[in-house]
C-alpha cells in the first residue's frame, strides 16, 4: 500500500488530498483500488501513514531517515532567541561531584543554619564554577551564574545569587580543608589508580587590589606577577606526578621560597606517612639547610642546582660521553665526590641556542649605546662622571654581556 495525492481546483483555491491506495493483481494486469480517503495531511501525518502501510511498528520514523522537509515562511527579522543558558559543562560538573562524593561531603562537613541558601549547596556552586569558569566571585554573581543552567540544576533562584553569600561560603568550607583534601585523595584513588610515590612541590603567588589591611600575610615581595606595587600572599602547592593536588598552605607575601621546604615536607608527611617517595623542587628551593633537612631522616629527592655548581663539573662538561635520552637533549650521570649525592647534568641544544640567542641581544644593546655614546661625545663635551656613570648603568642593564666589554672613559 501507499499513499496517493489528488489535486483539486476549486473557488480559485488548490486543495490536495490524500487516499492510501493497495495494489492488487488481477487477469489484465495490476491494478489499485483506494482503501481509505484521507483528506488534507501535513507532513507528519503522511510519514505516519506510510509507515503504517509499508508494515512499520509504530509512527515513530528512524532517527536518522531522510524526509523531506516542510518549509514554512517566516519573517527572520522577528525571530530571537531569549534566555539561552550554558547546560553541558554544568551538567557536567555536577555528574562528576556526585561521582567524588562532595556534595554528600559538604552536605556533612558544612553545617546548615537559616540561611535562604544551604551553605552545603553554596559550596558546590564555587566548586562547580571553578571547574567550568574560574573567575572570581564577583565575576560569578553579576555575570557568569545567570549564563548558566546552575541554577535550574541546584534550585537557587537566580536573584538569590550575591557575591557576599559567595565570600561567606568560603569561610563555611575553609576549616574542613585537610578534611577534604583526605576526602578526594581517597575518592580520587578508588576512582583511579594513583600514584604517591612522587611529590612535585613549587610555590606561587597572587596579589591584592587594595591594602589588605586585616590580613596579616597580605605583604609586598617578589611578584611573579609583575606587580610589586600590590600586597601578595604566597601560595605552595604540592602535587603527584599525574597532576592531581595533594595539597597546599598559605604563606605570608614576603616569604622566600627556600624557607617553606621544611613546613612543607612535614605538613604532607603528617597526612600522608613518611613513605619511600621522592620530593622533586626546582632551584628556588635548594640551600644547605634544606639538603641536610630532606637528608638526615633518609628523605629521597630530585633539586634542581644553582647554576654555580657547575664549576665543579667543569671537566666532565668537557668530555664526549654524553647520552641523549630524547631528540636535542642529553644527560650525564656524575657521582659527587663523597658518594652520597648523583648529580644529572643537562644540556640541551634548544636552550643552548636560546641562551646565545639572549646574549647576542645584550651585546647588541651595549655596542649601539656606546655608539651613540661615541657621538654625543664628538657633538658636545660632558664630564668624566657622567660618562662613567651612564656606561655603568648600561652594563649593570645587560650584565649578561658586559664580561665582554673593556671601556675607557
Amino acid at each position: 500500500m501507499y499513499i496517493r495525492k489528488t489535486t483539486i481546483h476549486k473557488d480559485g483555491k488548490i486543495h490536495h488530498y490524500w487516499a492510501l491506495v493497495e495494489s492488487y493483481r488481477t487477469e489484465r494486469g495490476p491494478r489499485q483500488r483506494v482503501v481509505a480517503w484521507l483528506g488534507e495531511m501535513d507532513e507528519a501525518g503522511r510519514l505516519g501513514v506510510e509507515q503504517v502501510a509499508e508494515g512499520g511498528s509504530g509512527f515513530q520514523p528512524s532517527l536518522f531517515e531522510k524526509t523531506e522537509p516542510e518549509w514554512v515562511e517566516v519573517d527572520v527579522k522577528r525571530v530571537r532567541v531569549e534566555k539561552v543558558v550554558d547546560f553541558g559543562g554544568p551538567w557536567l560538573g555536577l555528574e562528576l561531584m556526585h561521582r567524588l562524593g562532595l556534595d554528600q561531603f559538604f552536605l556533612e562537613h558544612v553545617p546548615g543554619g537559616r540561611e535562604a541558601i544551604p551553605w552545603a549547596i553554596m559550596a558546590e556552586v564555587l566548586a562547580l564554577c571553578r571547574m567550568c569558569h574560574p573567575s572570581s566571585e564577583l565575576h560569578i554573581a553579576e555575570h557568569f551564574f545567570e549564563q548558566t543552567a546552575l541554577g535550574d540544576l541546584l534550585g537557587i533562584a537566580r536573584d538569590k545569587m550575591n557575591e557576599d553569600r559567595l565570600y561567606r561560603a568560603l569561610d563555611q568550607v575553609l576549616p574542613h580543608k585537610e578534611a577534604l583534601e583526605q576526602h578526594l585523595r581517597e575518592r580520587v584513588g578508588s576512582l583511579f589508580k594513583l600514584d604517591y610515590d612522587l611529590f612535585l612541590y613549587d610555590v606561587t603567588s597572587t596579589y591584592f587590589e587594595g591594602e589588605a589591611r586585616r590580613n596579616p600575610l597580605a605583604q609586598r615581595g617578589y611578584s611573579r606577577d609583575h606587580r610589586g606595587d600590590c600586597k601578595q600572599i604566597c601560595i605552595g602547592v604540592v602535587v603527584s606526578r599525574d597532576g592531581f593536588p595533594l595539597g597546599y598552605e598559605i604563606f605570608a607575601g614576603n616569604r622566600n621560597d627556600v624557607t617553606t621546604v621544611e613546613e612543607i615536607v612535614e605538613a604532607l608527611e603528617g597526612r600522608y606517612g613518611r613513605a619511600n617517595r621522592i620530593w622533586v623542587m626546582d632551584r628556588g628551593m635548594v640551600s644547605d639547610e634544606n639538603v641536610e633537612f630532606l637528608t638526615k631522616e633518609g628523605r629521597r629527592y630530585i633539586l634542581g642546582t644553582q647554576r654555580g655548581q657547575l664549576k665543579q663539573f667543569e671537566e666532565e662538561l668537557l668530555k664526549s660521553d654524553w647520552q641523549e635520552v630524547q631528540s636535542g637533549l642529553e644527560v650525564k650521570r656524575v657521582d659527587s665526590p663523597d658518594g652520597q649525592e648523583v648529580f644529572i647534568l643537562c644540556r640541551s641544544r634548544d636552550r643552548a641556542e636560546k641562551e646565545k640567542a639572549i646574549h647576542d641581544r645584550f651585546e647588541q644593546r651595549i655596542e649601539e649605546a656606546l655608539k651613540n655614546m661615541v657621538k654625543g661625545c664628538e657633538k658636545r663635551r660632558y664630564q668624566v662622571g657622567v660618562i662613567e656613570s651612564s656606561v655603568g648603568k648600561l652594563l649593570g642593564r645587560n650584565s649578561r654581556a658586559a664580561g665582554l666589554f673593556e671601556v675607557h672613559v
